[in-house]
């Protein structure tokens, strides 16, 4: 399969971006599907045969309400920005146990026209697995060396996110990977420009960086008591 996306996919998000009301929206939903979400859905359909092979305990679902693809309207409700669209397509493919649960390991894809991006992991995760994780970097450093910083991860992602102040009770302030311990998102993240999303290999390129990431989200997975 060729990538799905099109010049056409990164107009409509760029358009919307500059039209982001309601009625533009209706004036031009037919557009959005064609352009962002039907695209979306088939590479969410196509990825579901090769993220198996990656993990079977994790999925990758084309329905068009519920699935792997976020929704393109924004909830406001706690927002001071009250614009109504996303001017991005964001798709995430959870672990089977928590598909529900946008604080859950999984894979994502973020297409938004100069701001694509790929990431892994395990963004702000509860306190309880966020304890059990710091936790097994601190007893498991060597486990945690390999998963976020062998070669064939680092070679895509860098870690990022938000950290504490200090390292949490119970664990060596000096200890080699304190900076790790101390984040509040476990995650690495990669830009992608829009060449790699049209190339006819980003389907395959992007399966690719997700191989190279299993052994970082296994990490999670295994700390918090999920299978991989």
């Amino acid at each position: 399969m060729a990538s799905p996306f099109t010049k056409r996919t990164f107009a409509f998000l760029s358009e919307l971006a500059e039209n982001n009301d309601r009625n533009w929206f209706l004036a031009n939903q037919e557009l959005y599907e064609q352009d962002v979400r039907l695209p979306a859905l088939d590479f969410i359909d196509d990825f579901a045969e090769r993220l198996v092979k990656i993990s079977p305990h994790f999925v990758a679902d084309a329905r068009k309400v519920g699935g792997s693809l976020f929704r393109i309207q924004r909830d406001t409700r706690f927002s001071k920005d009250k614009t109504p669209y996303k001017t991005h397509t964001g798709m995430q493919f959870r672990h089977v146990a928590t598909t529900d649960d946008v604080h859950a390991p999984g894979f994502y894809l973020h297409i938004e026209p100069r701001a694509c991006y790929a990431g892994v992991g395990l963004w702000r995760p509860a306190t309880p697995d966020a304890t059990r994780i710091r936790a097994r970097i601190a007893a498991e450093p060597a486990a945690w060396k390999k998963a976020a910083y062998g070669k064939r991860f680092t070679d895509v992602y860098g870690l990022s996110g938000d950290s504490l102040v200090r390292v949490p009770k119970g664990i060596d302030p000096n200890h080699r990977y304190a900076e790790d311990i101390k984040r509040k998102d476990f995650i690495g993240g990669t830009s992608l420009t829009e060449k790699q999303v049209l190339a006819a290999s980003f389907p395959s390129d992007y399966t690719d960086m997700c191989k190279r990431a299993a052994p970082f989200v296994a990490f999670l997975c295994e700390a918090v008591g999920l299978e991989f």
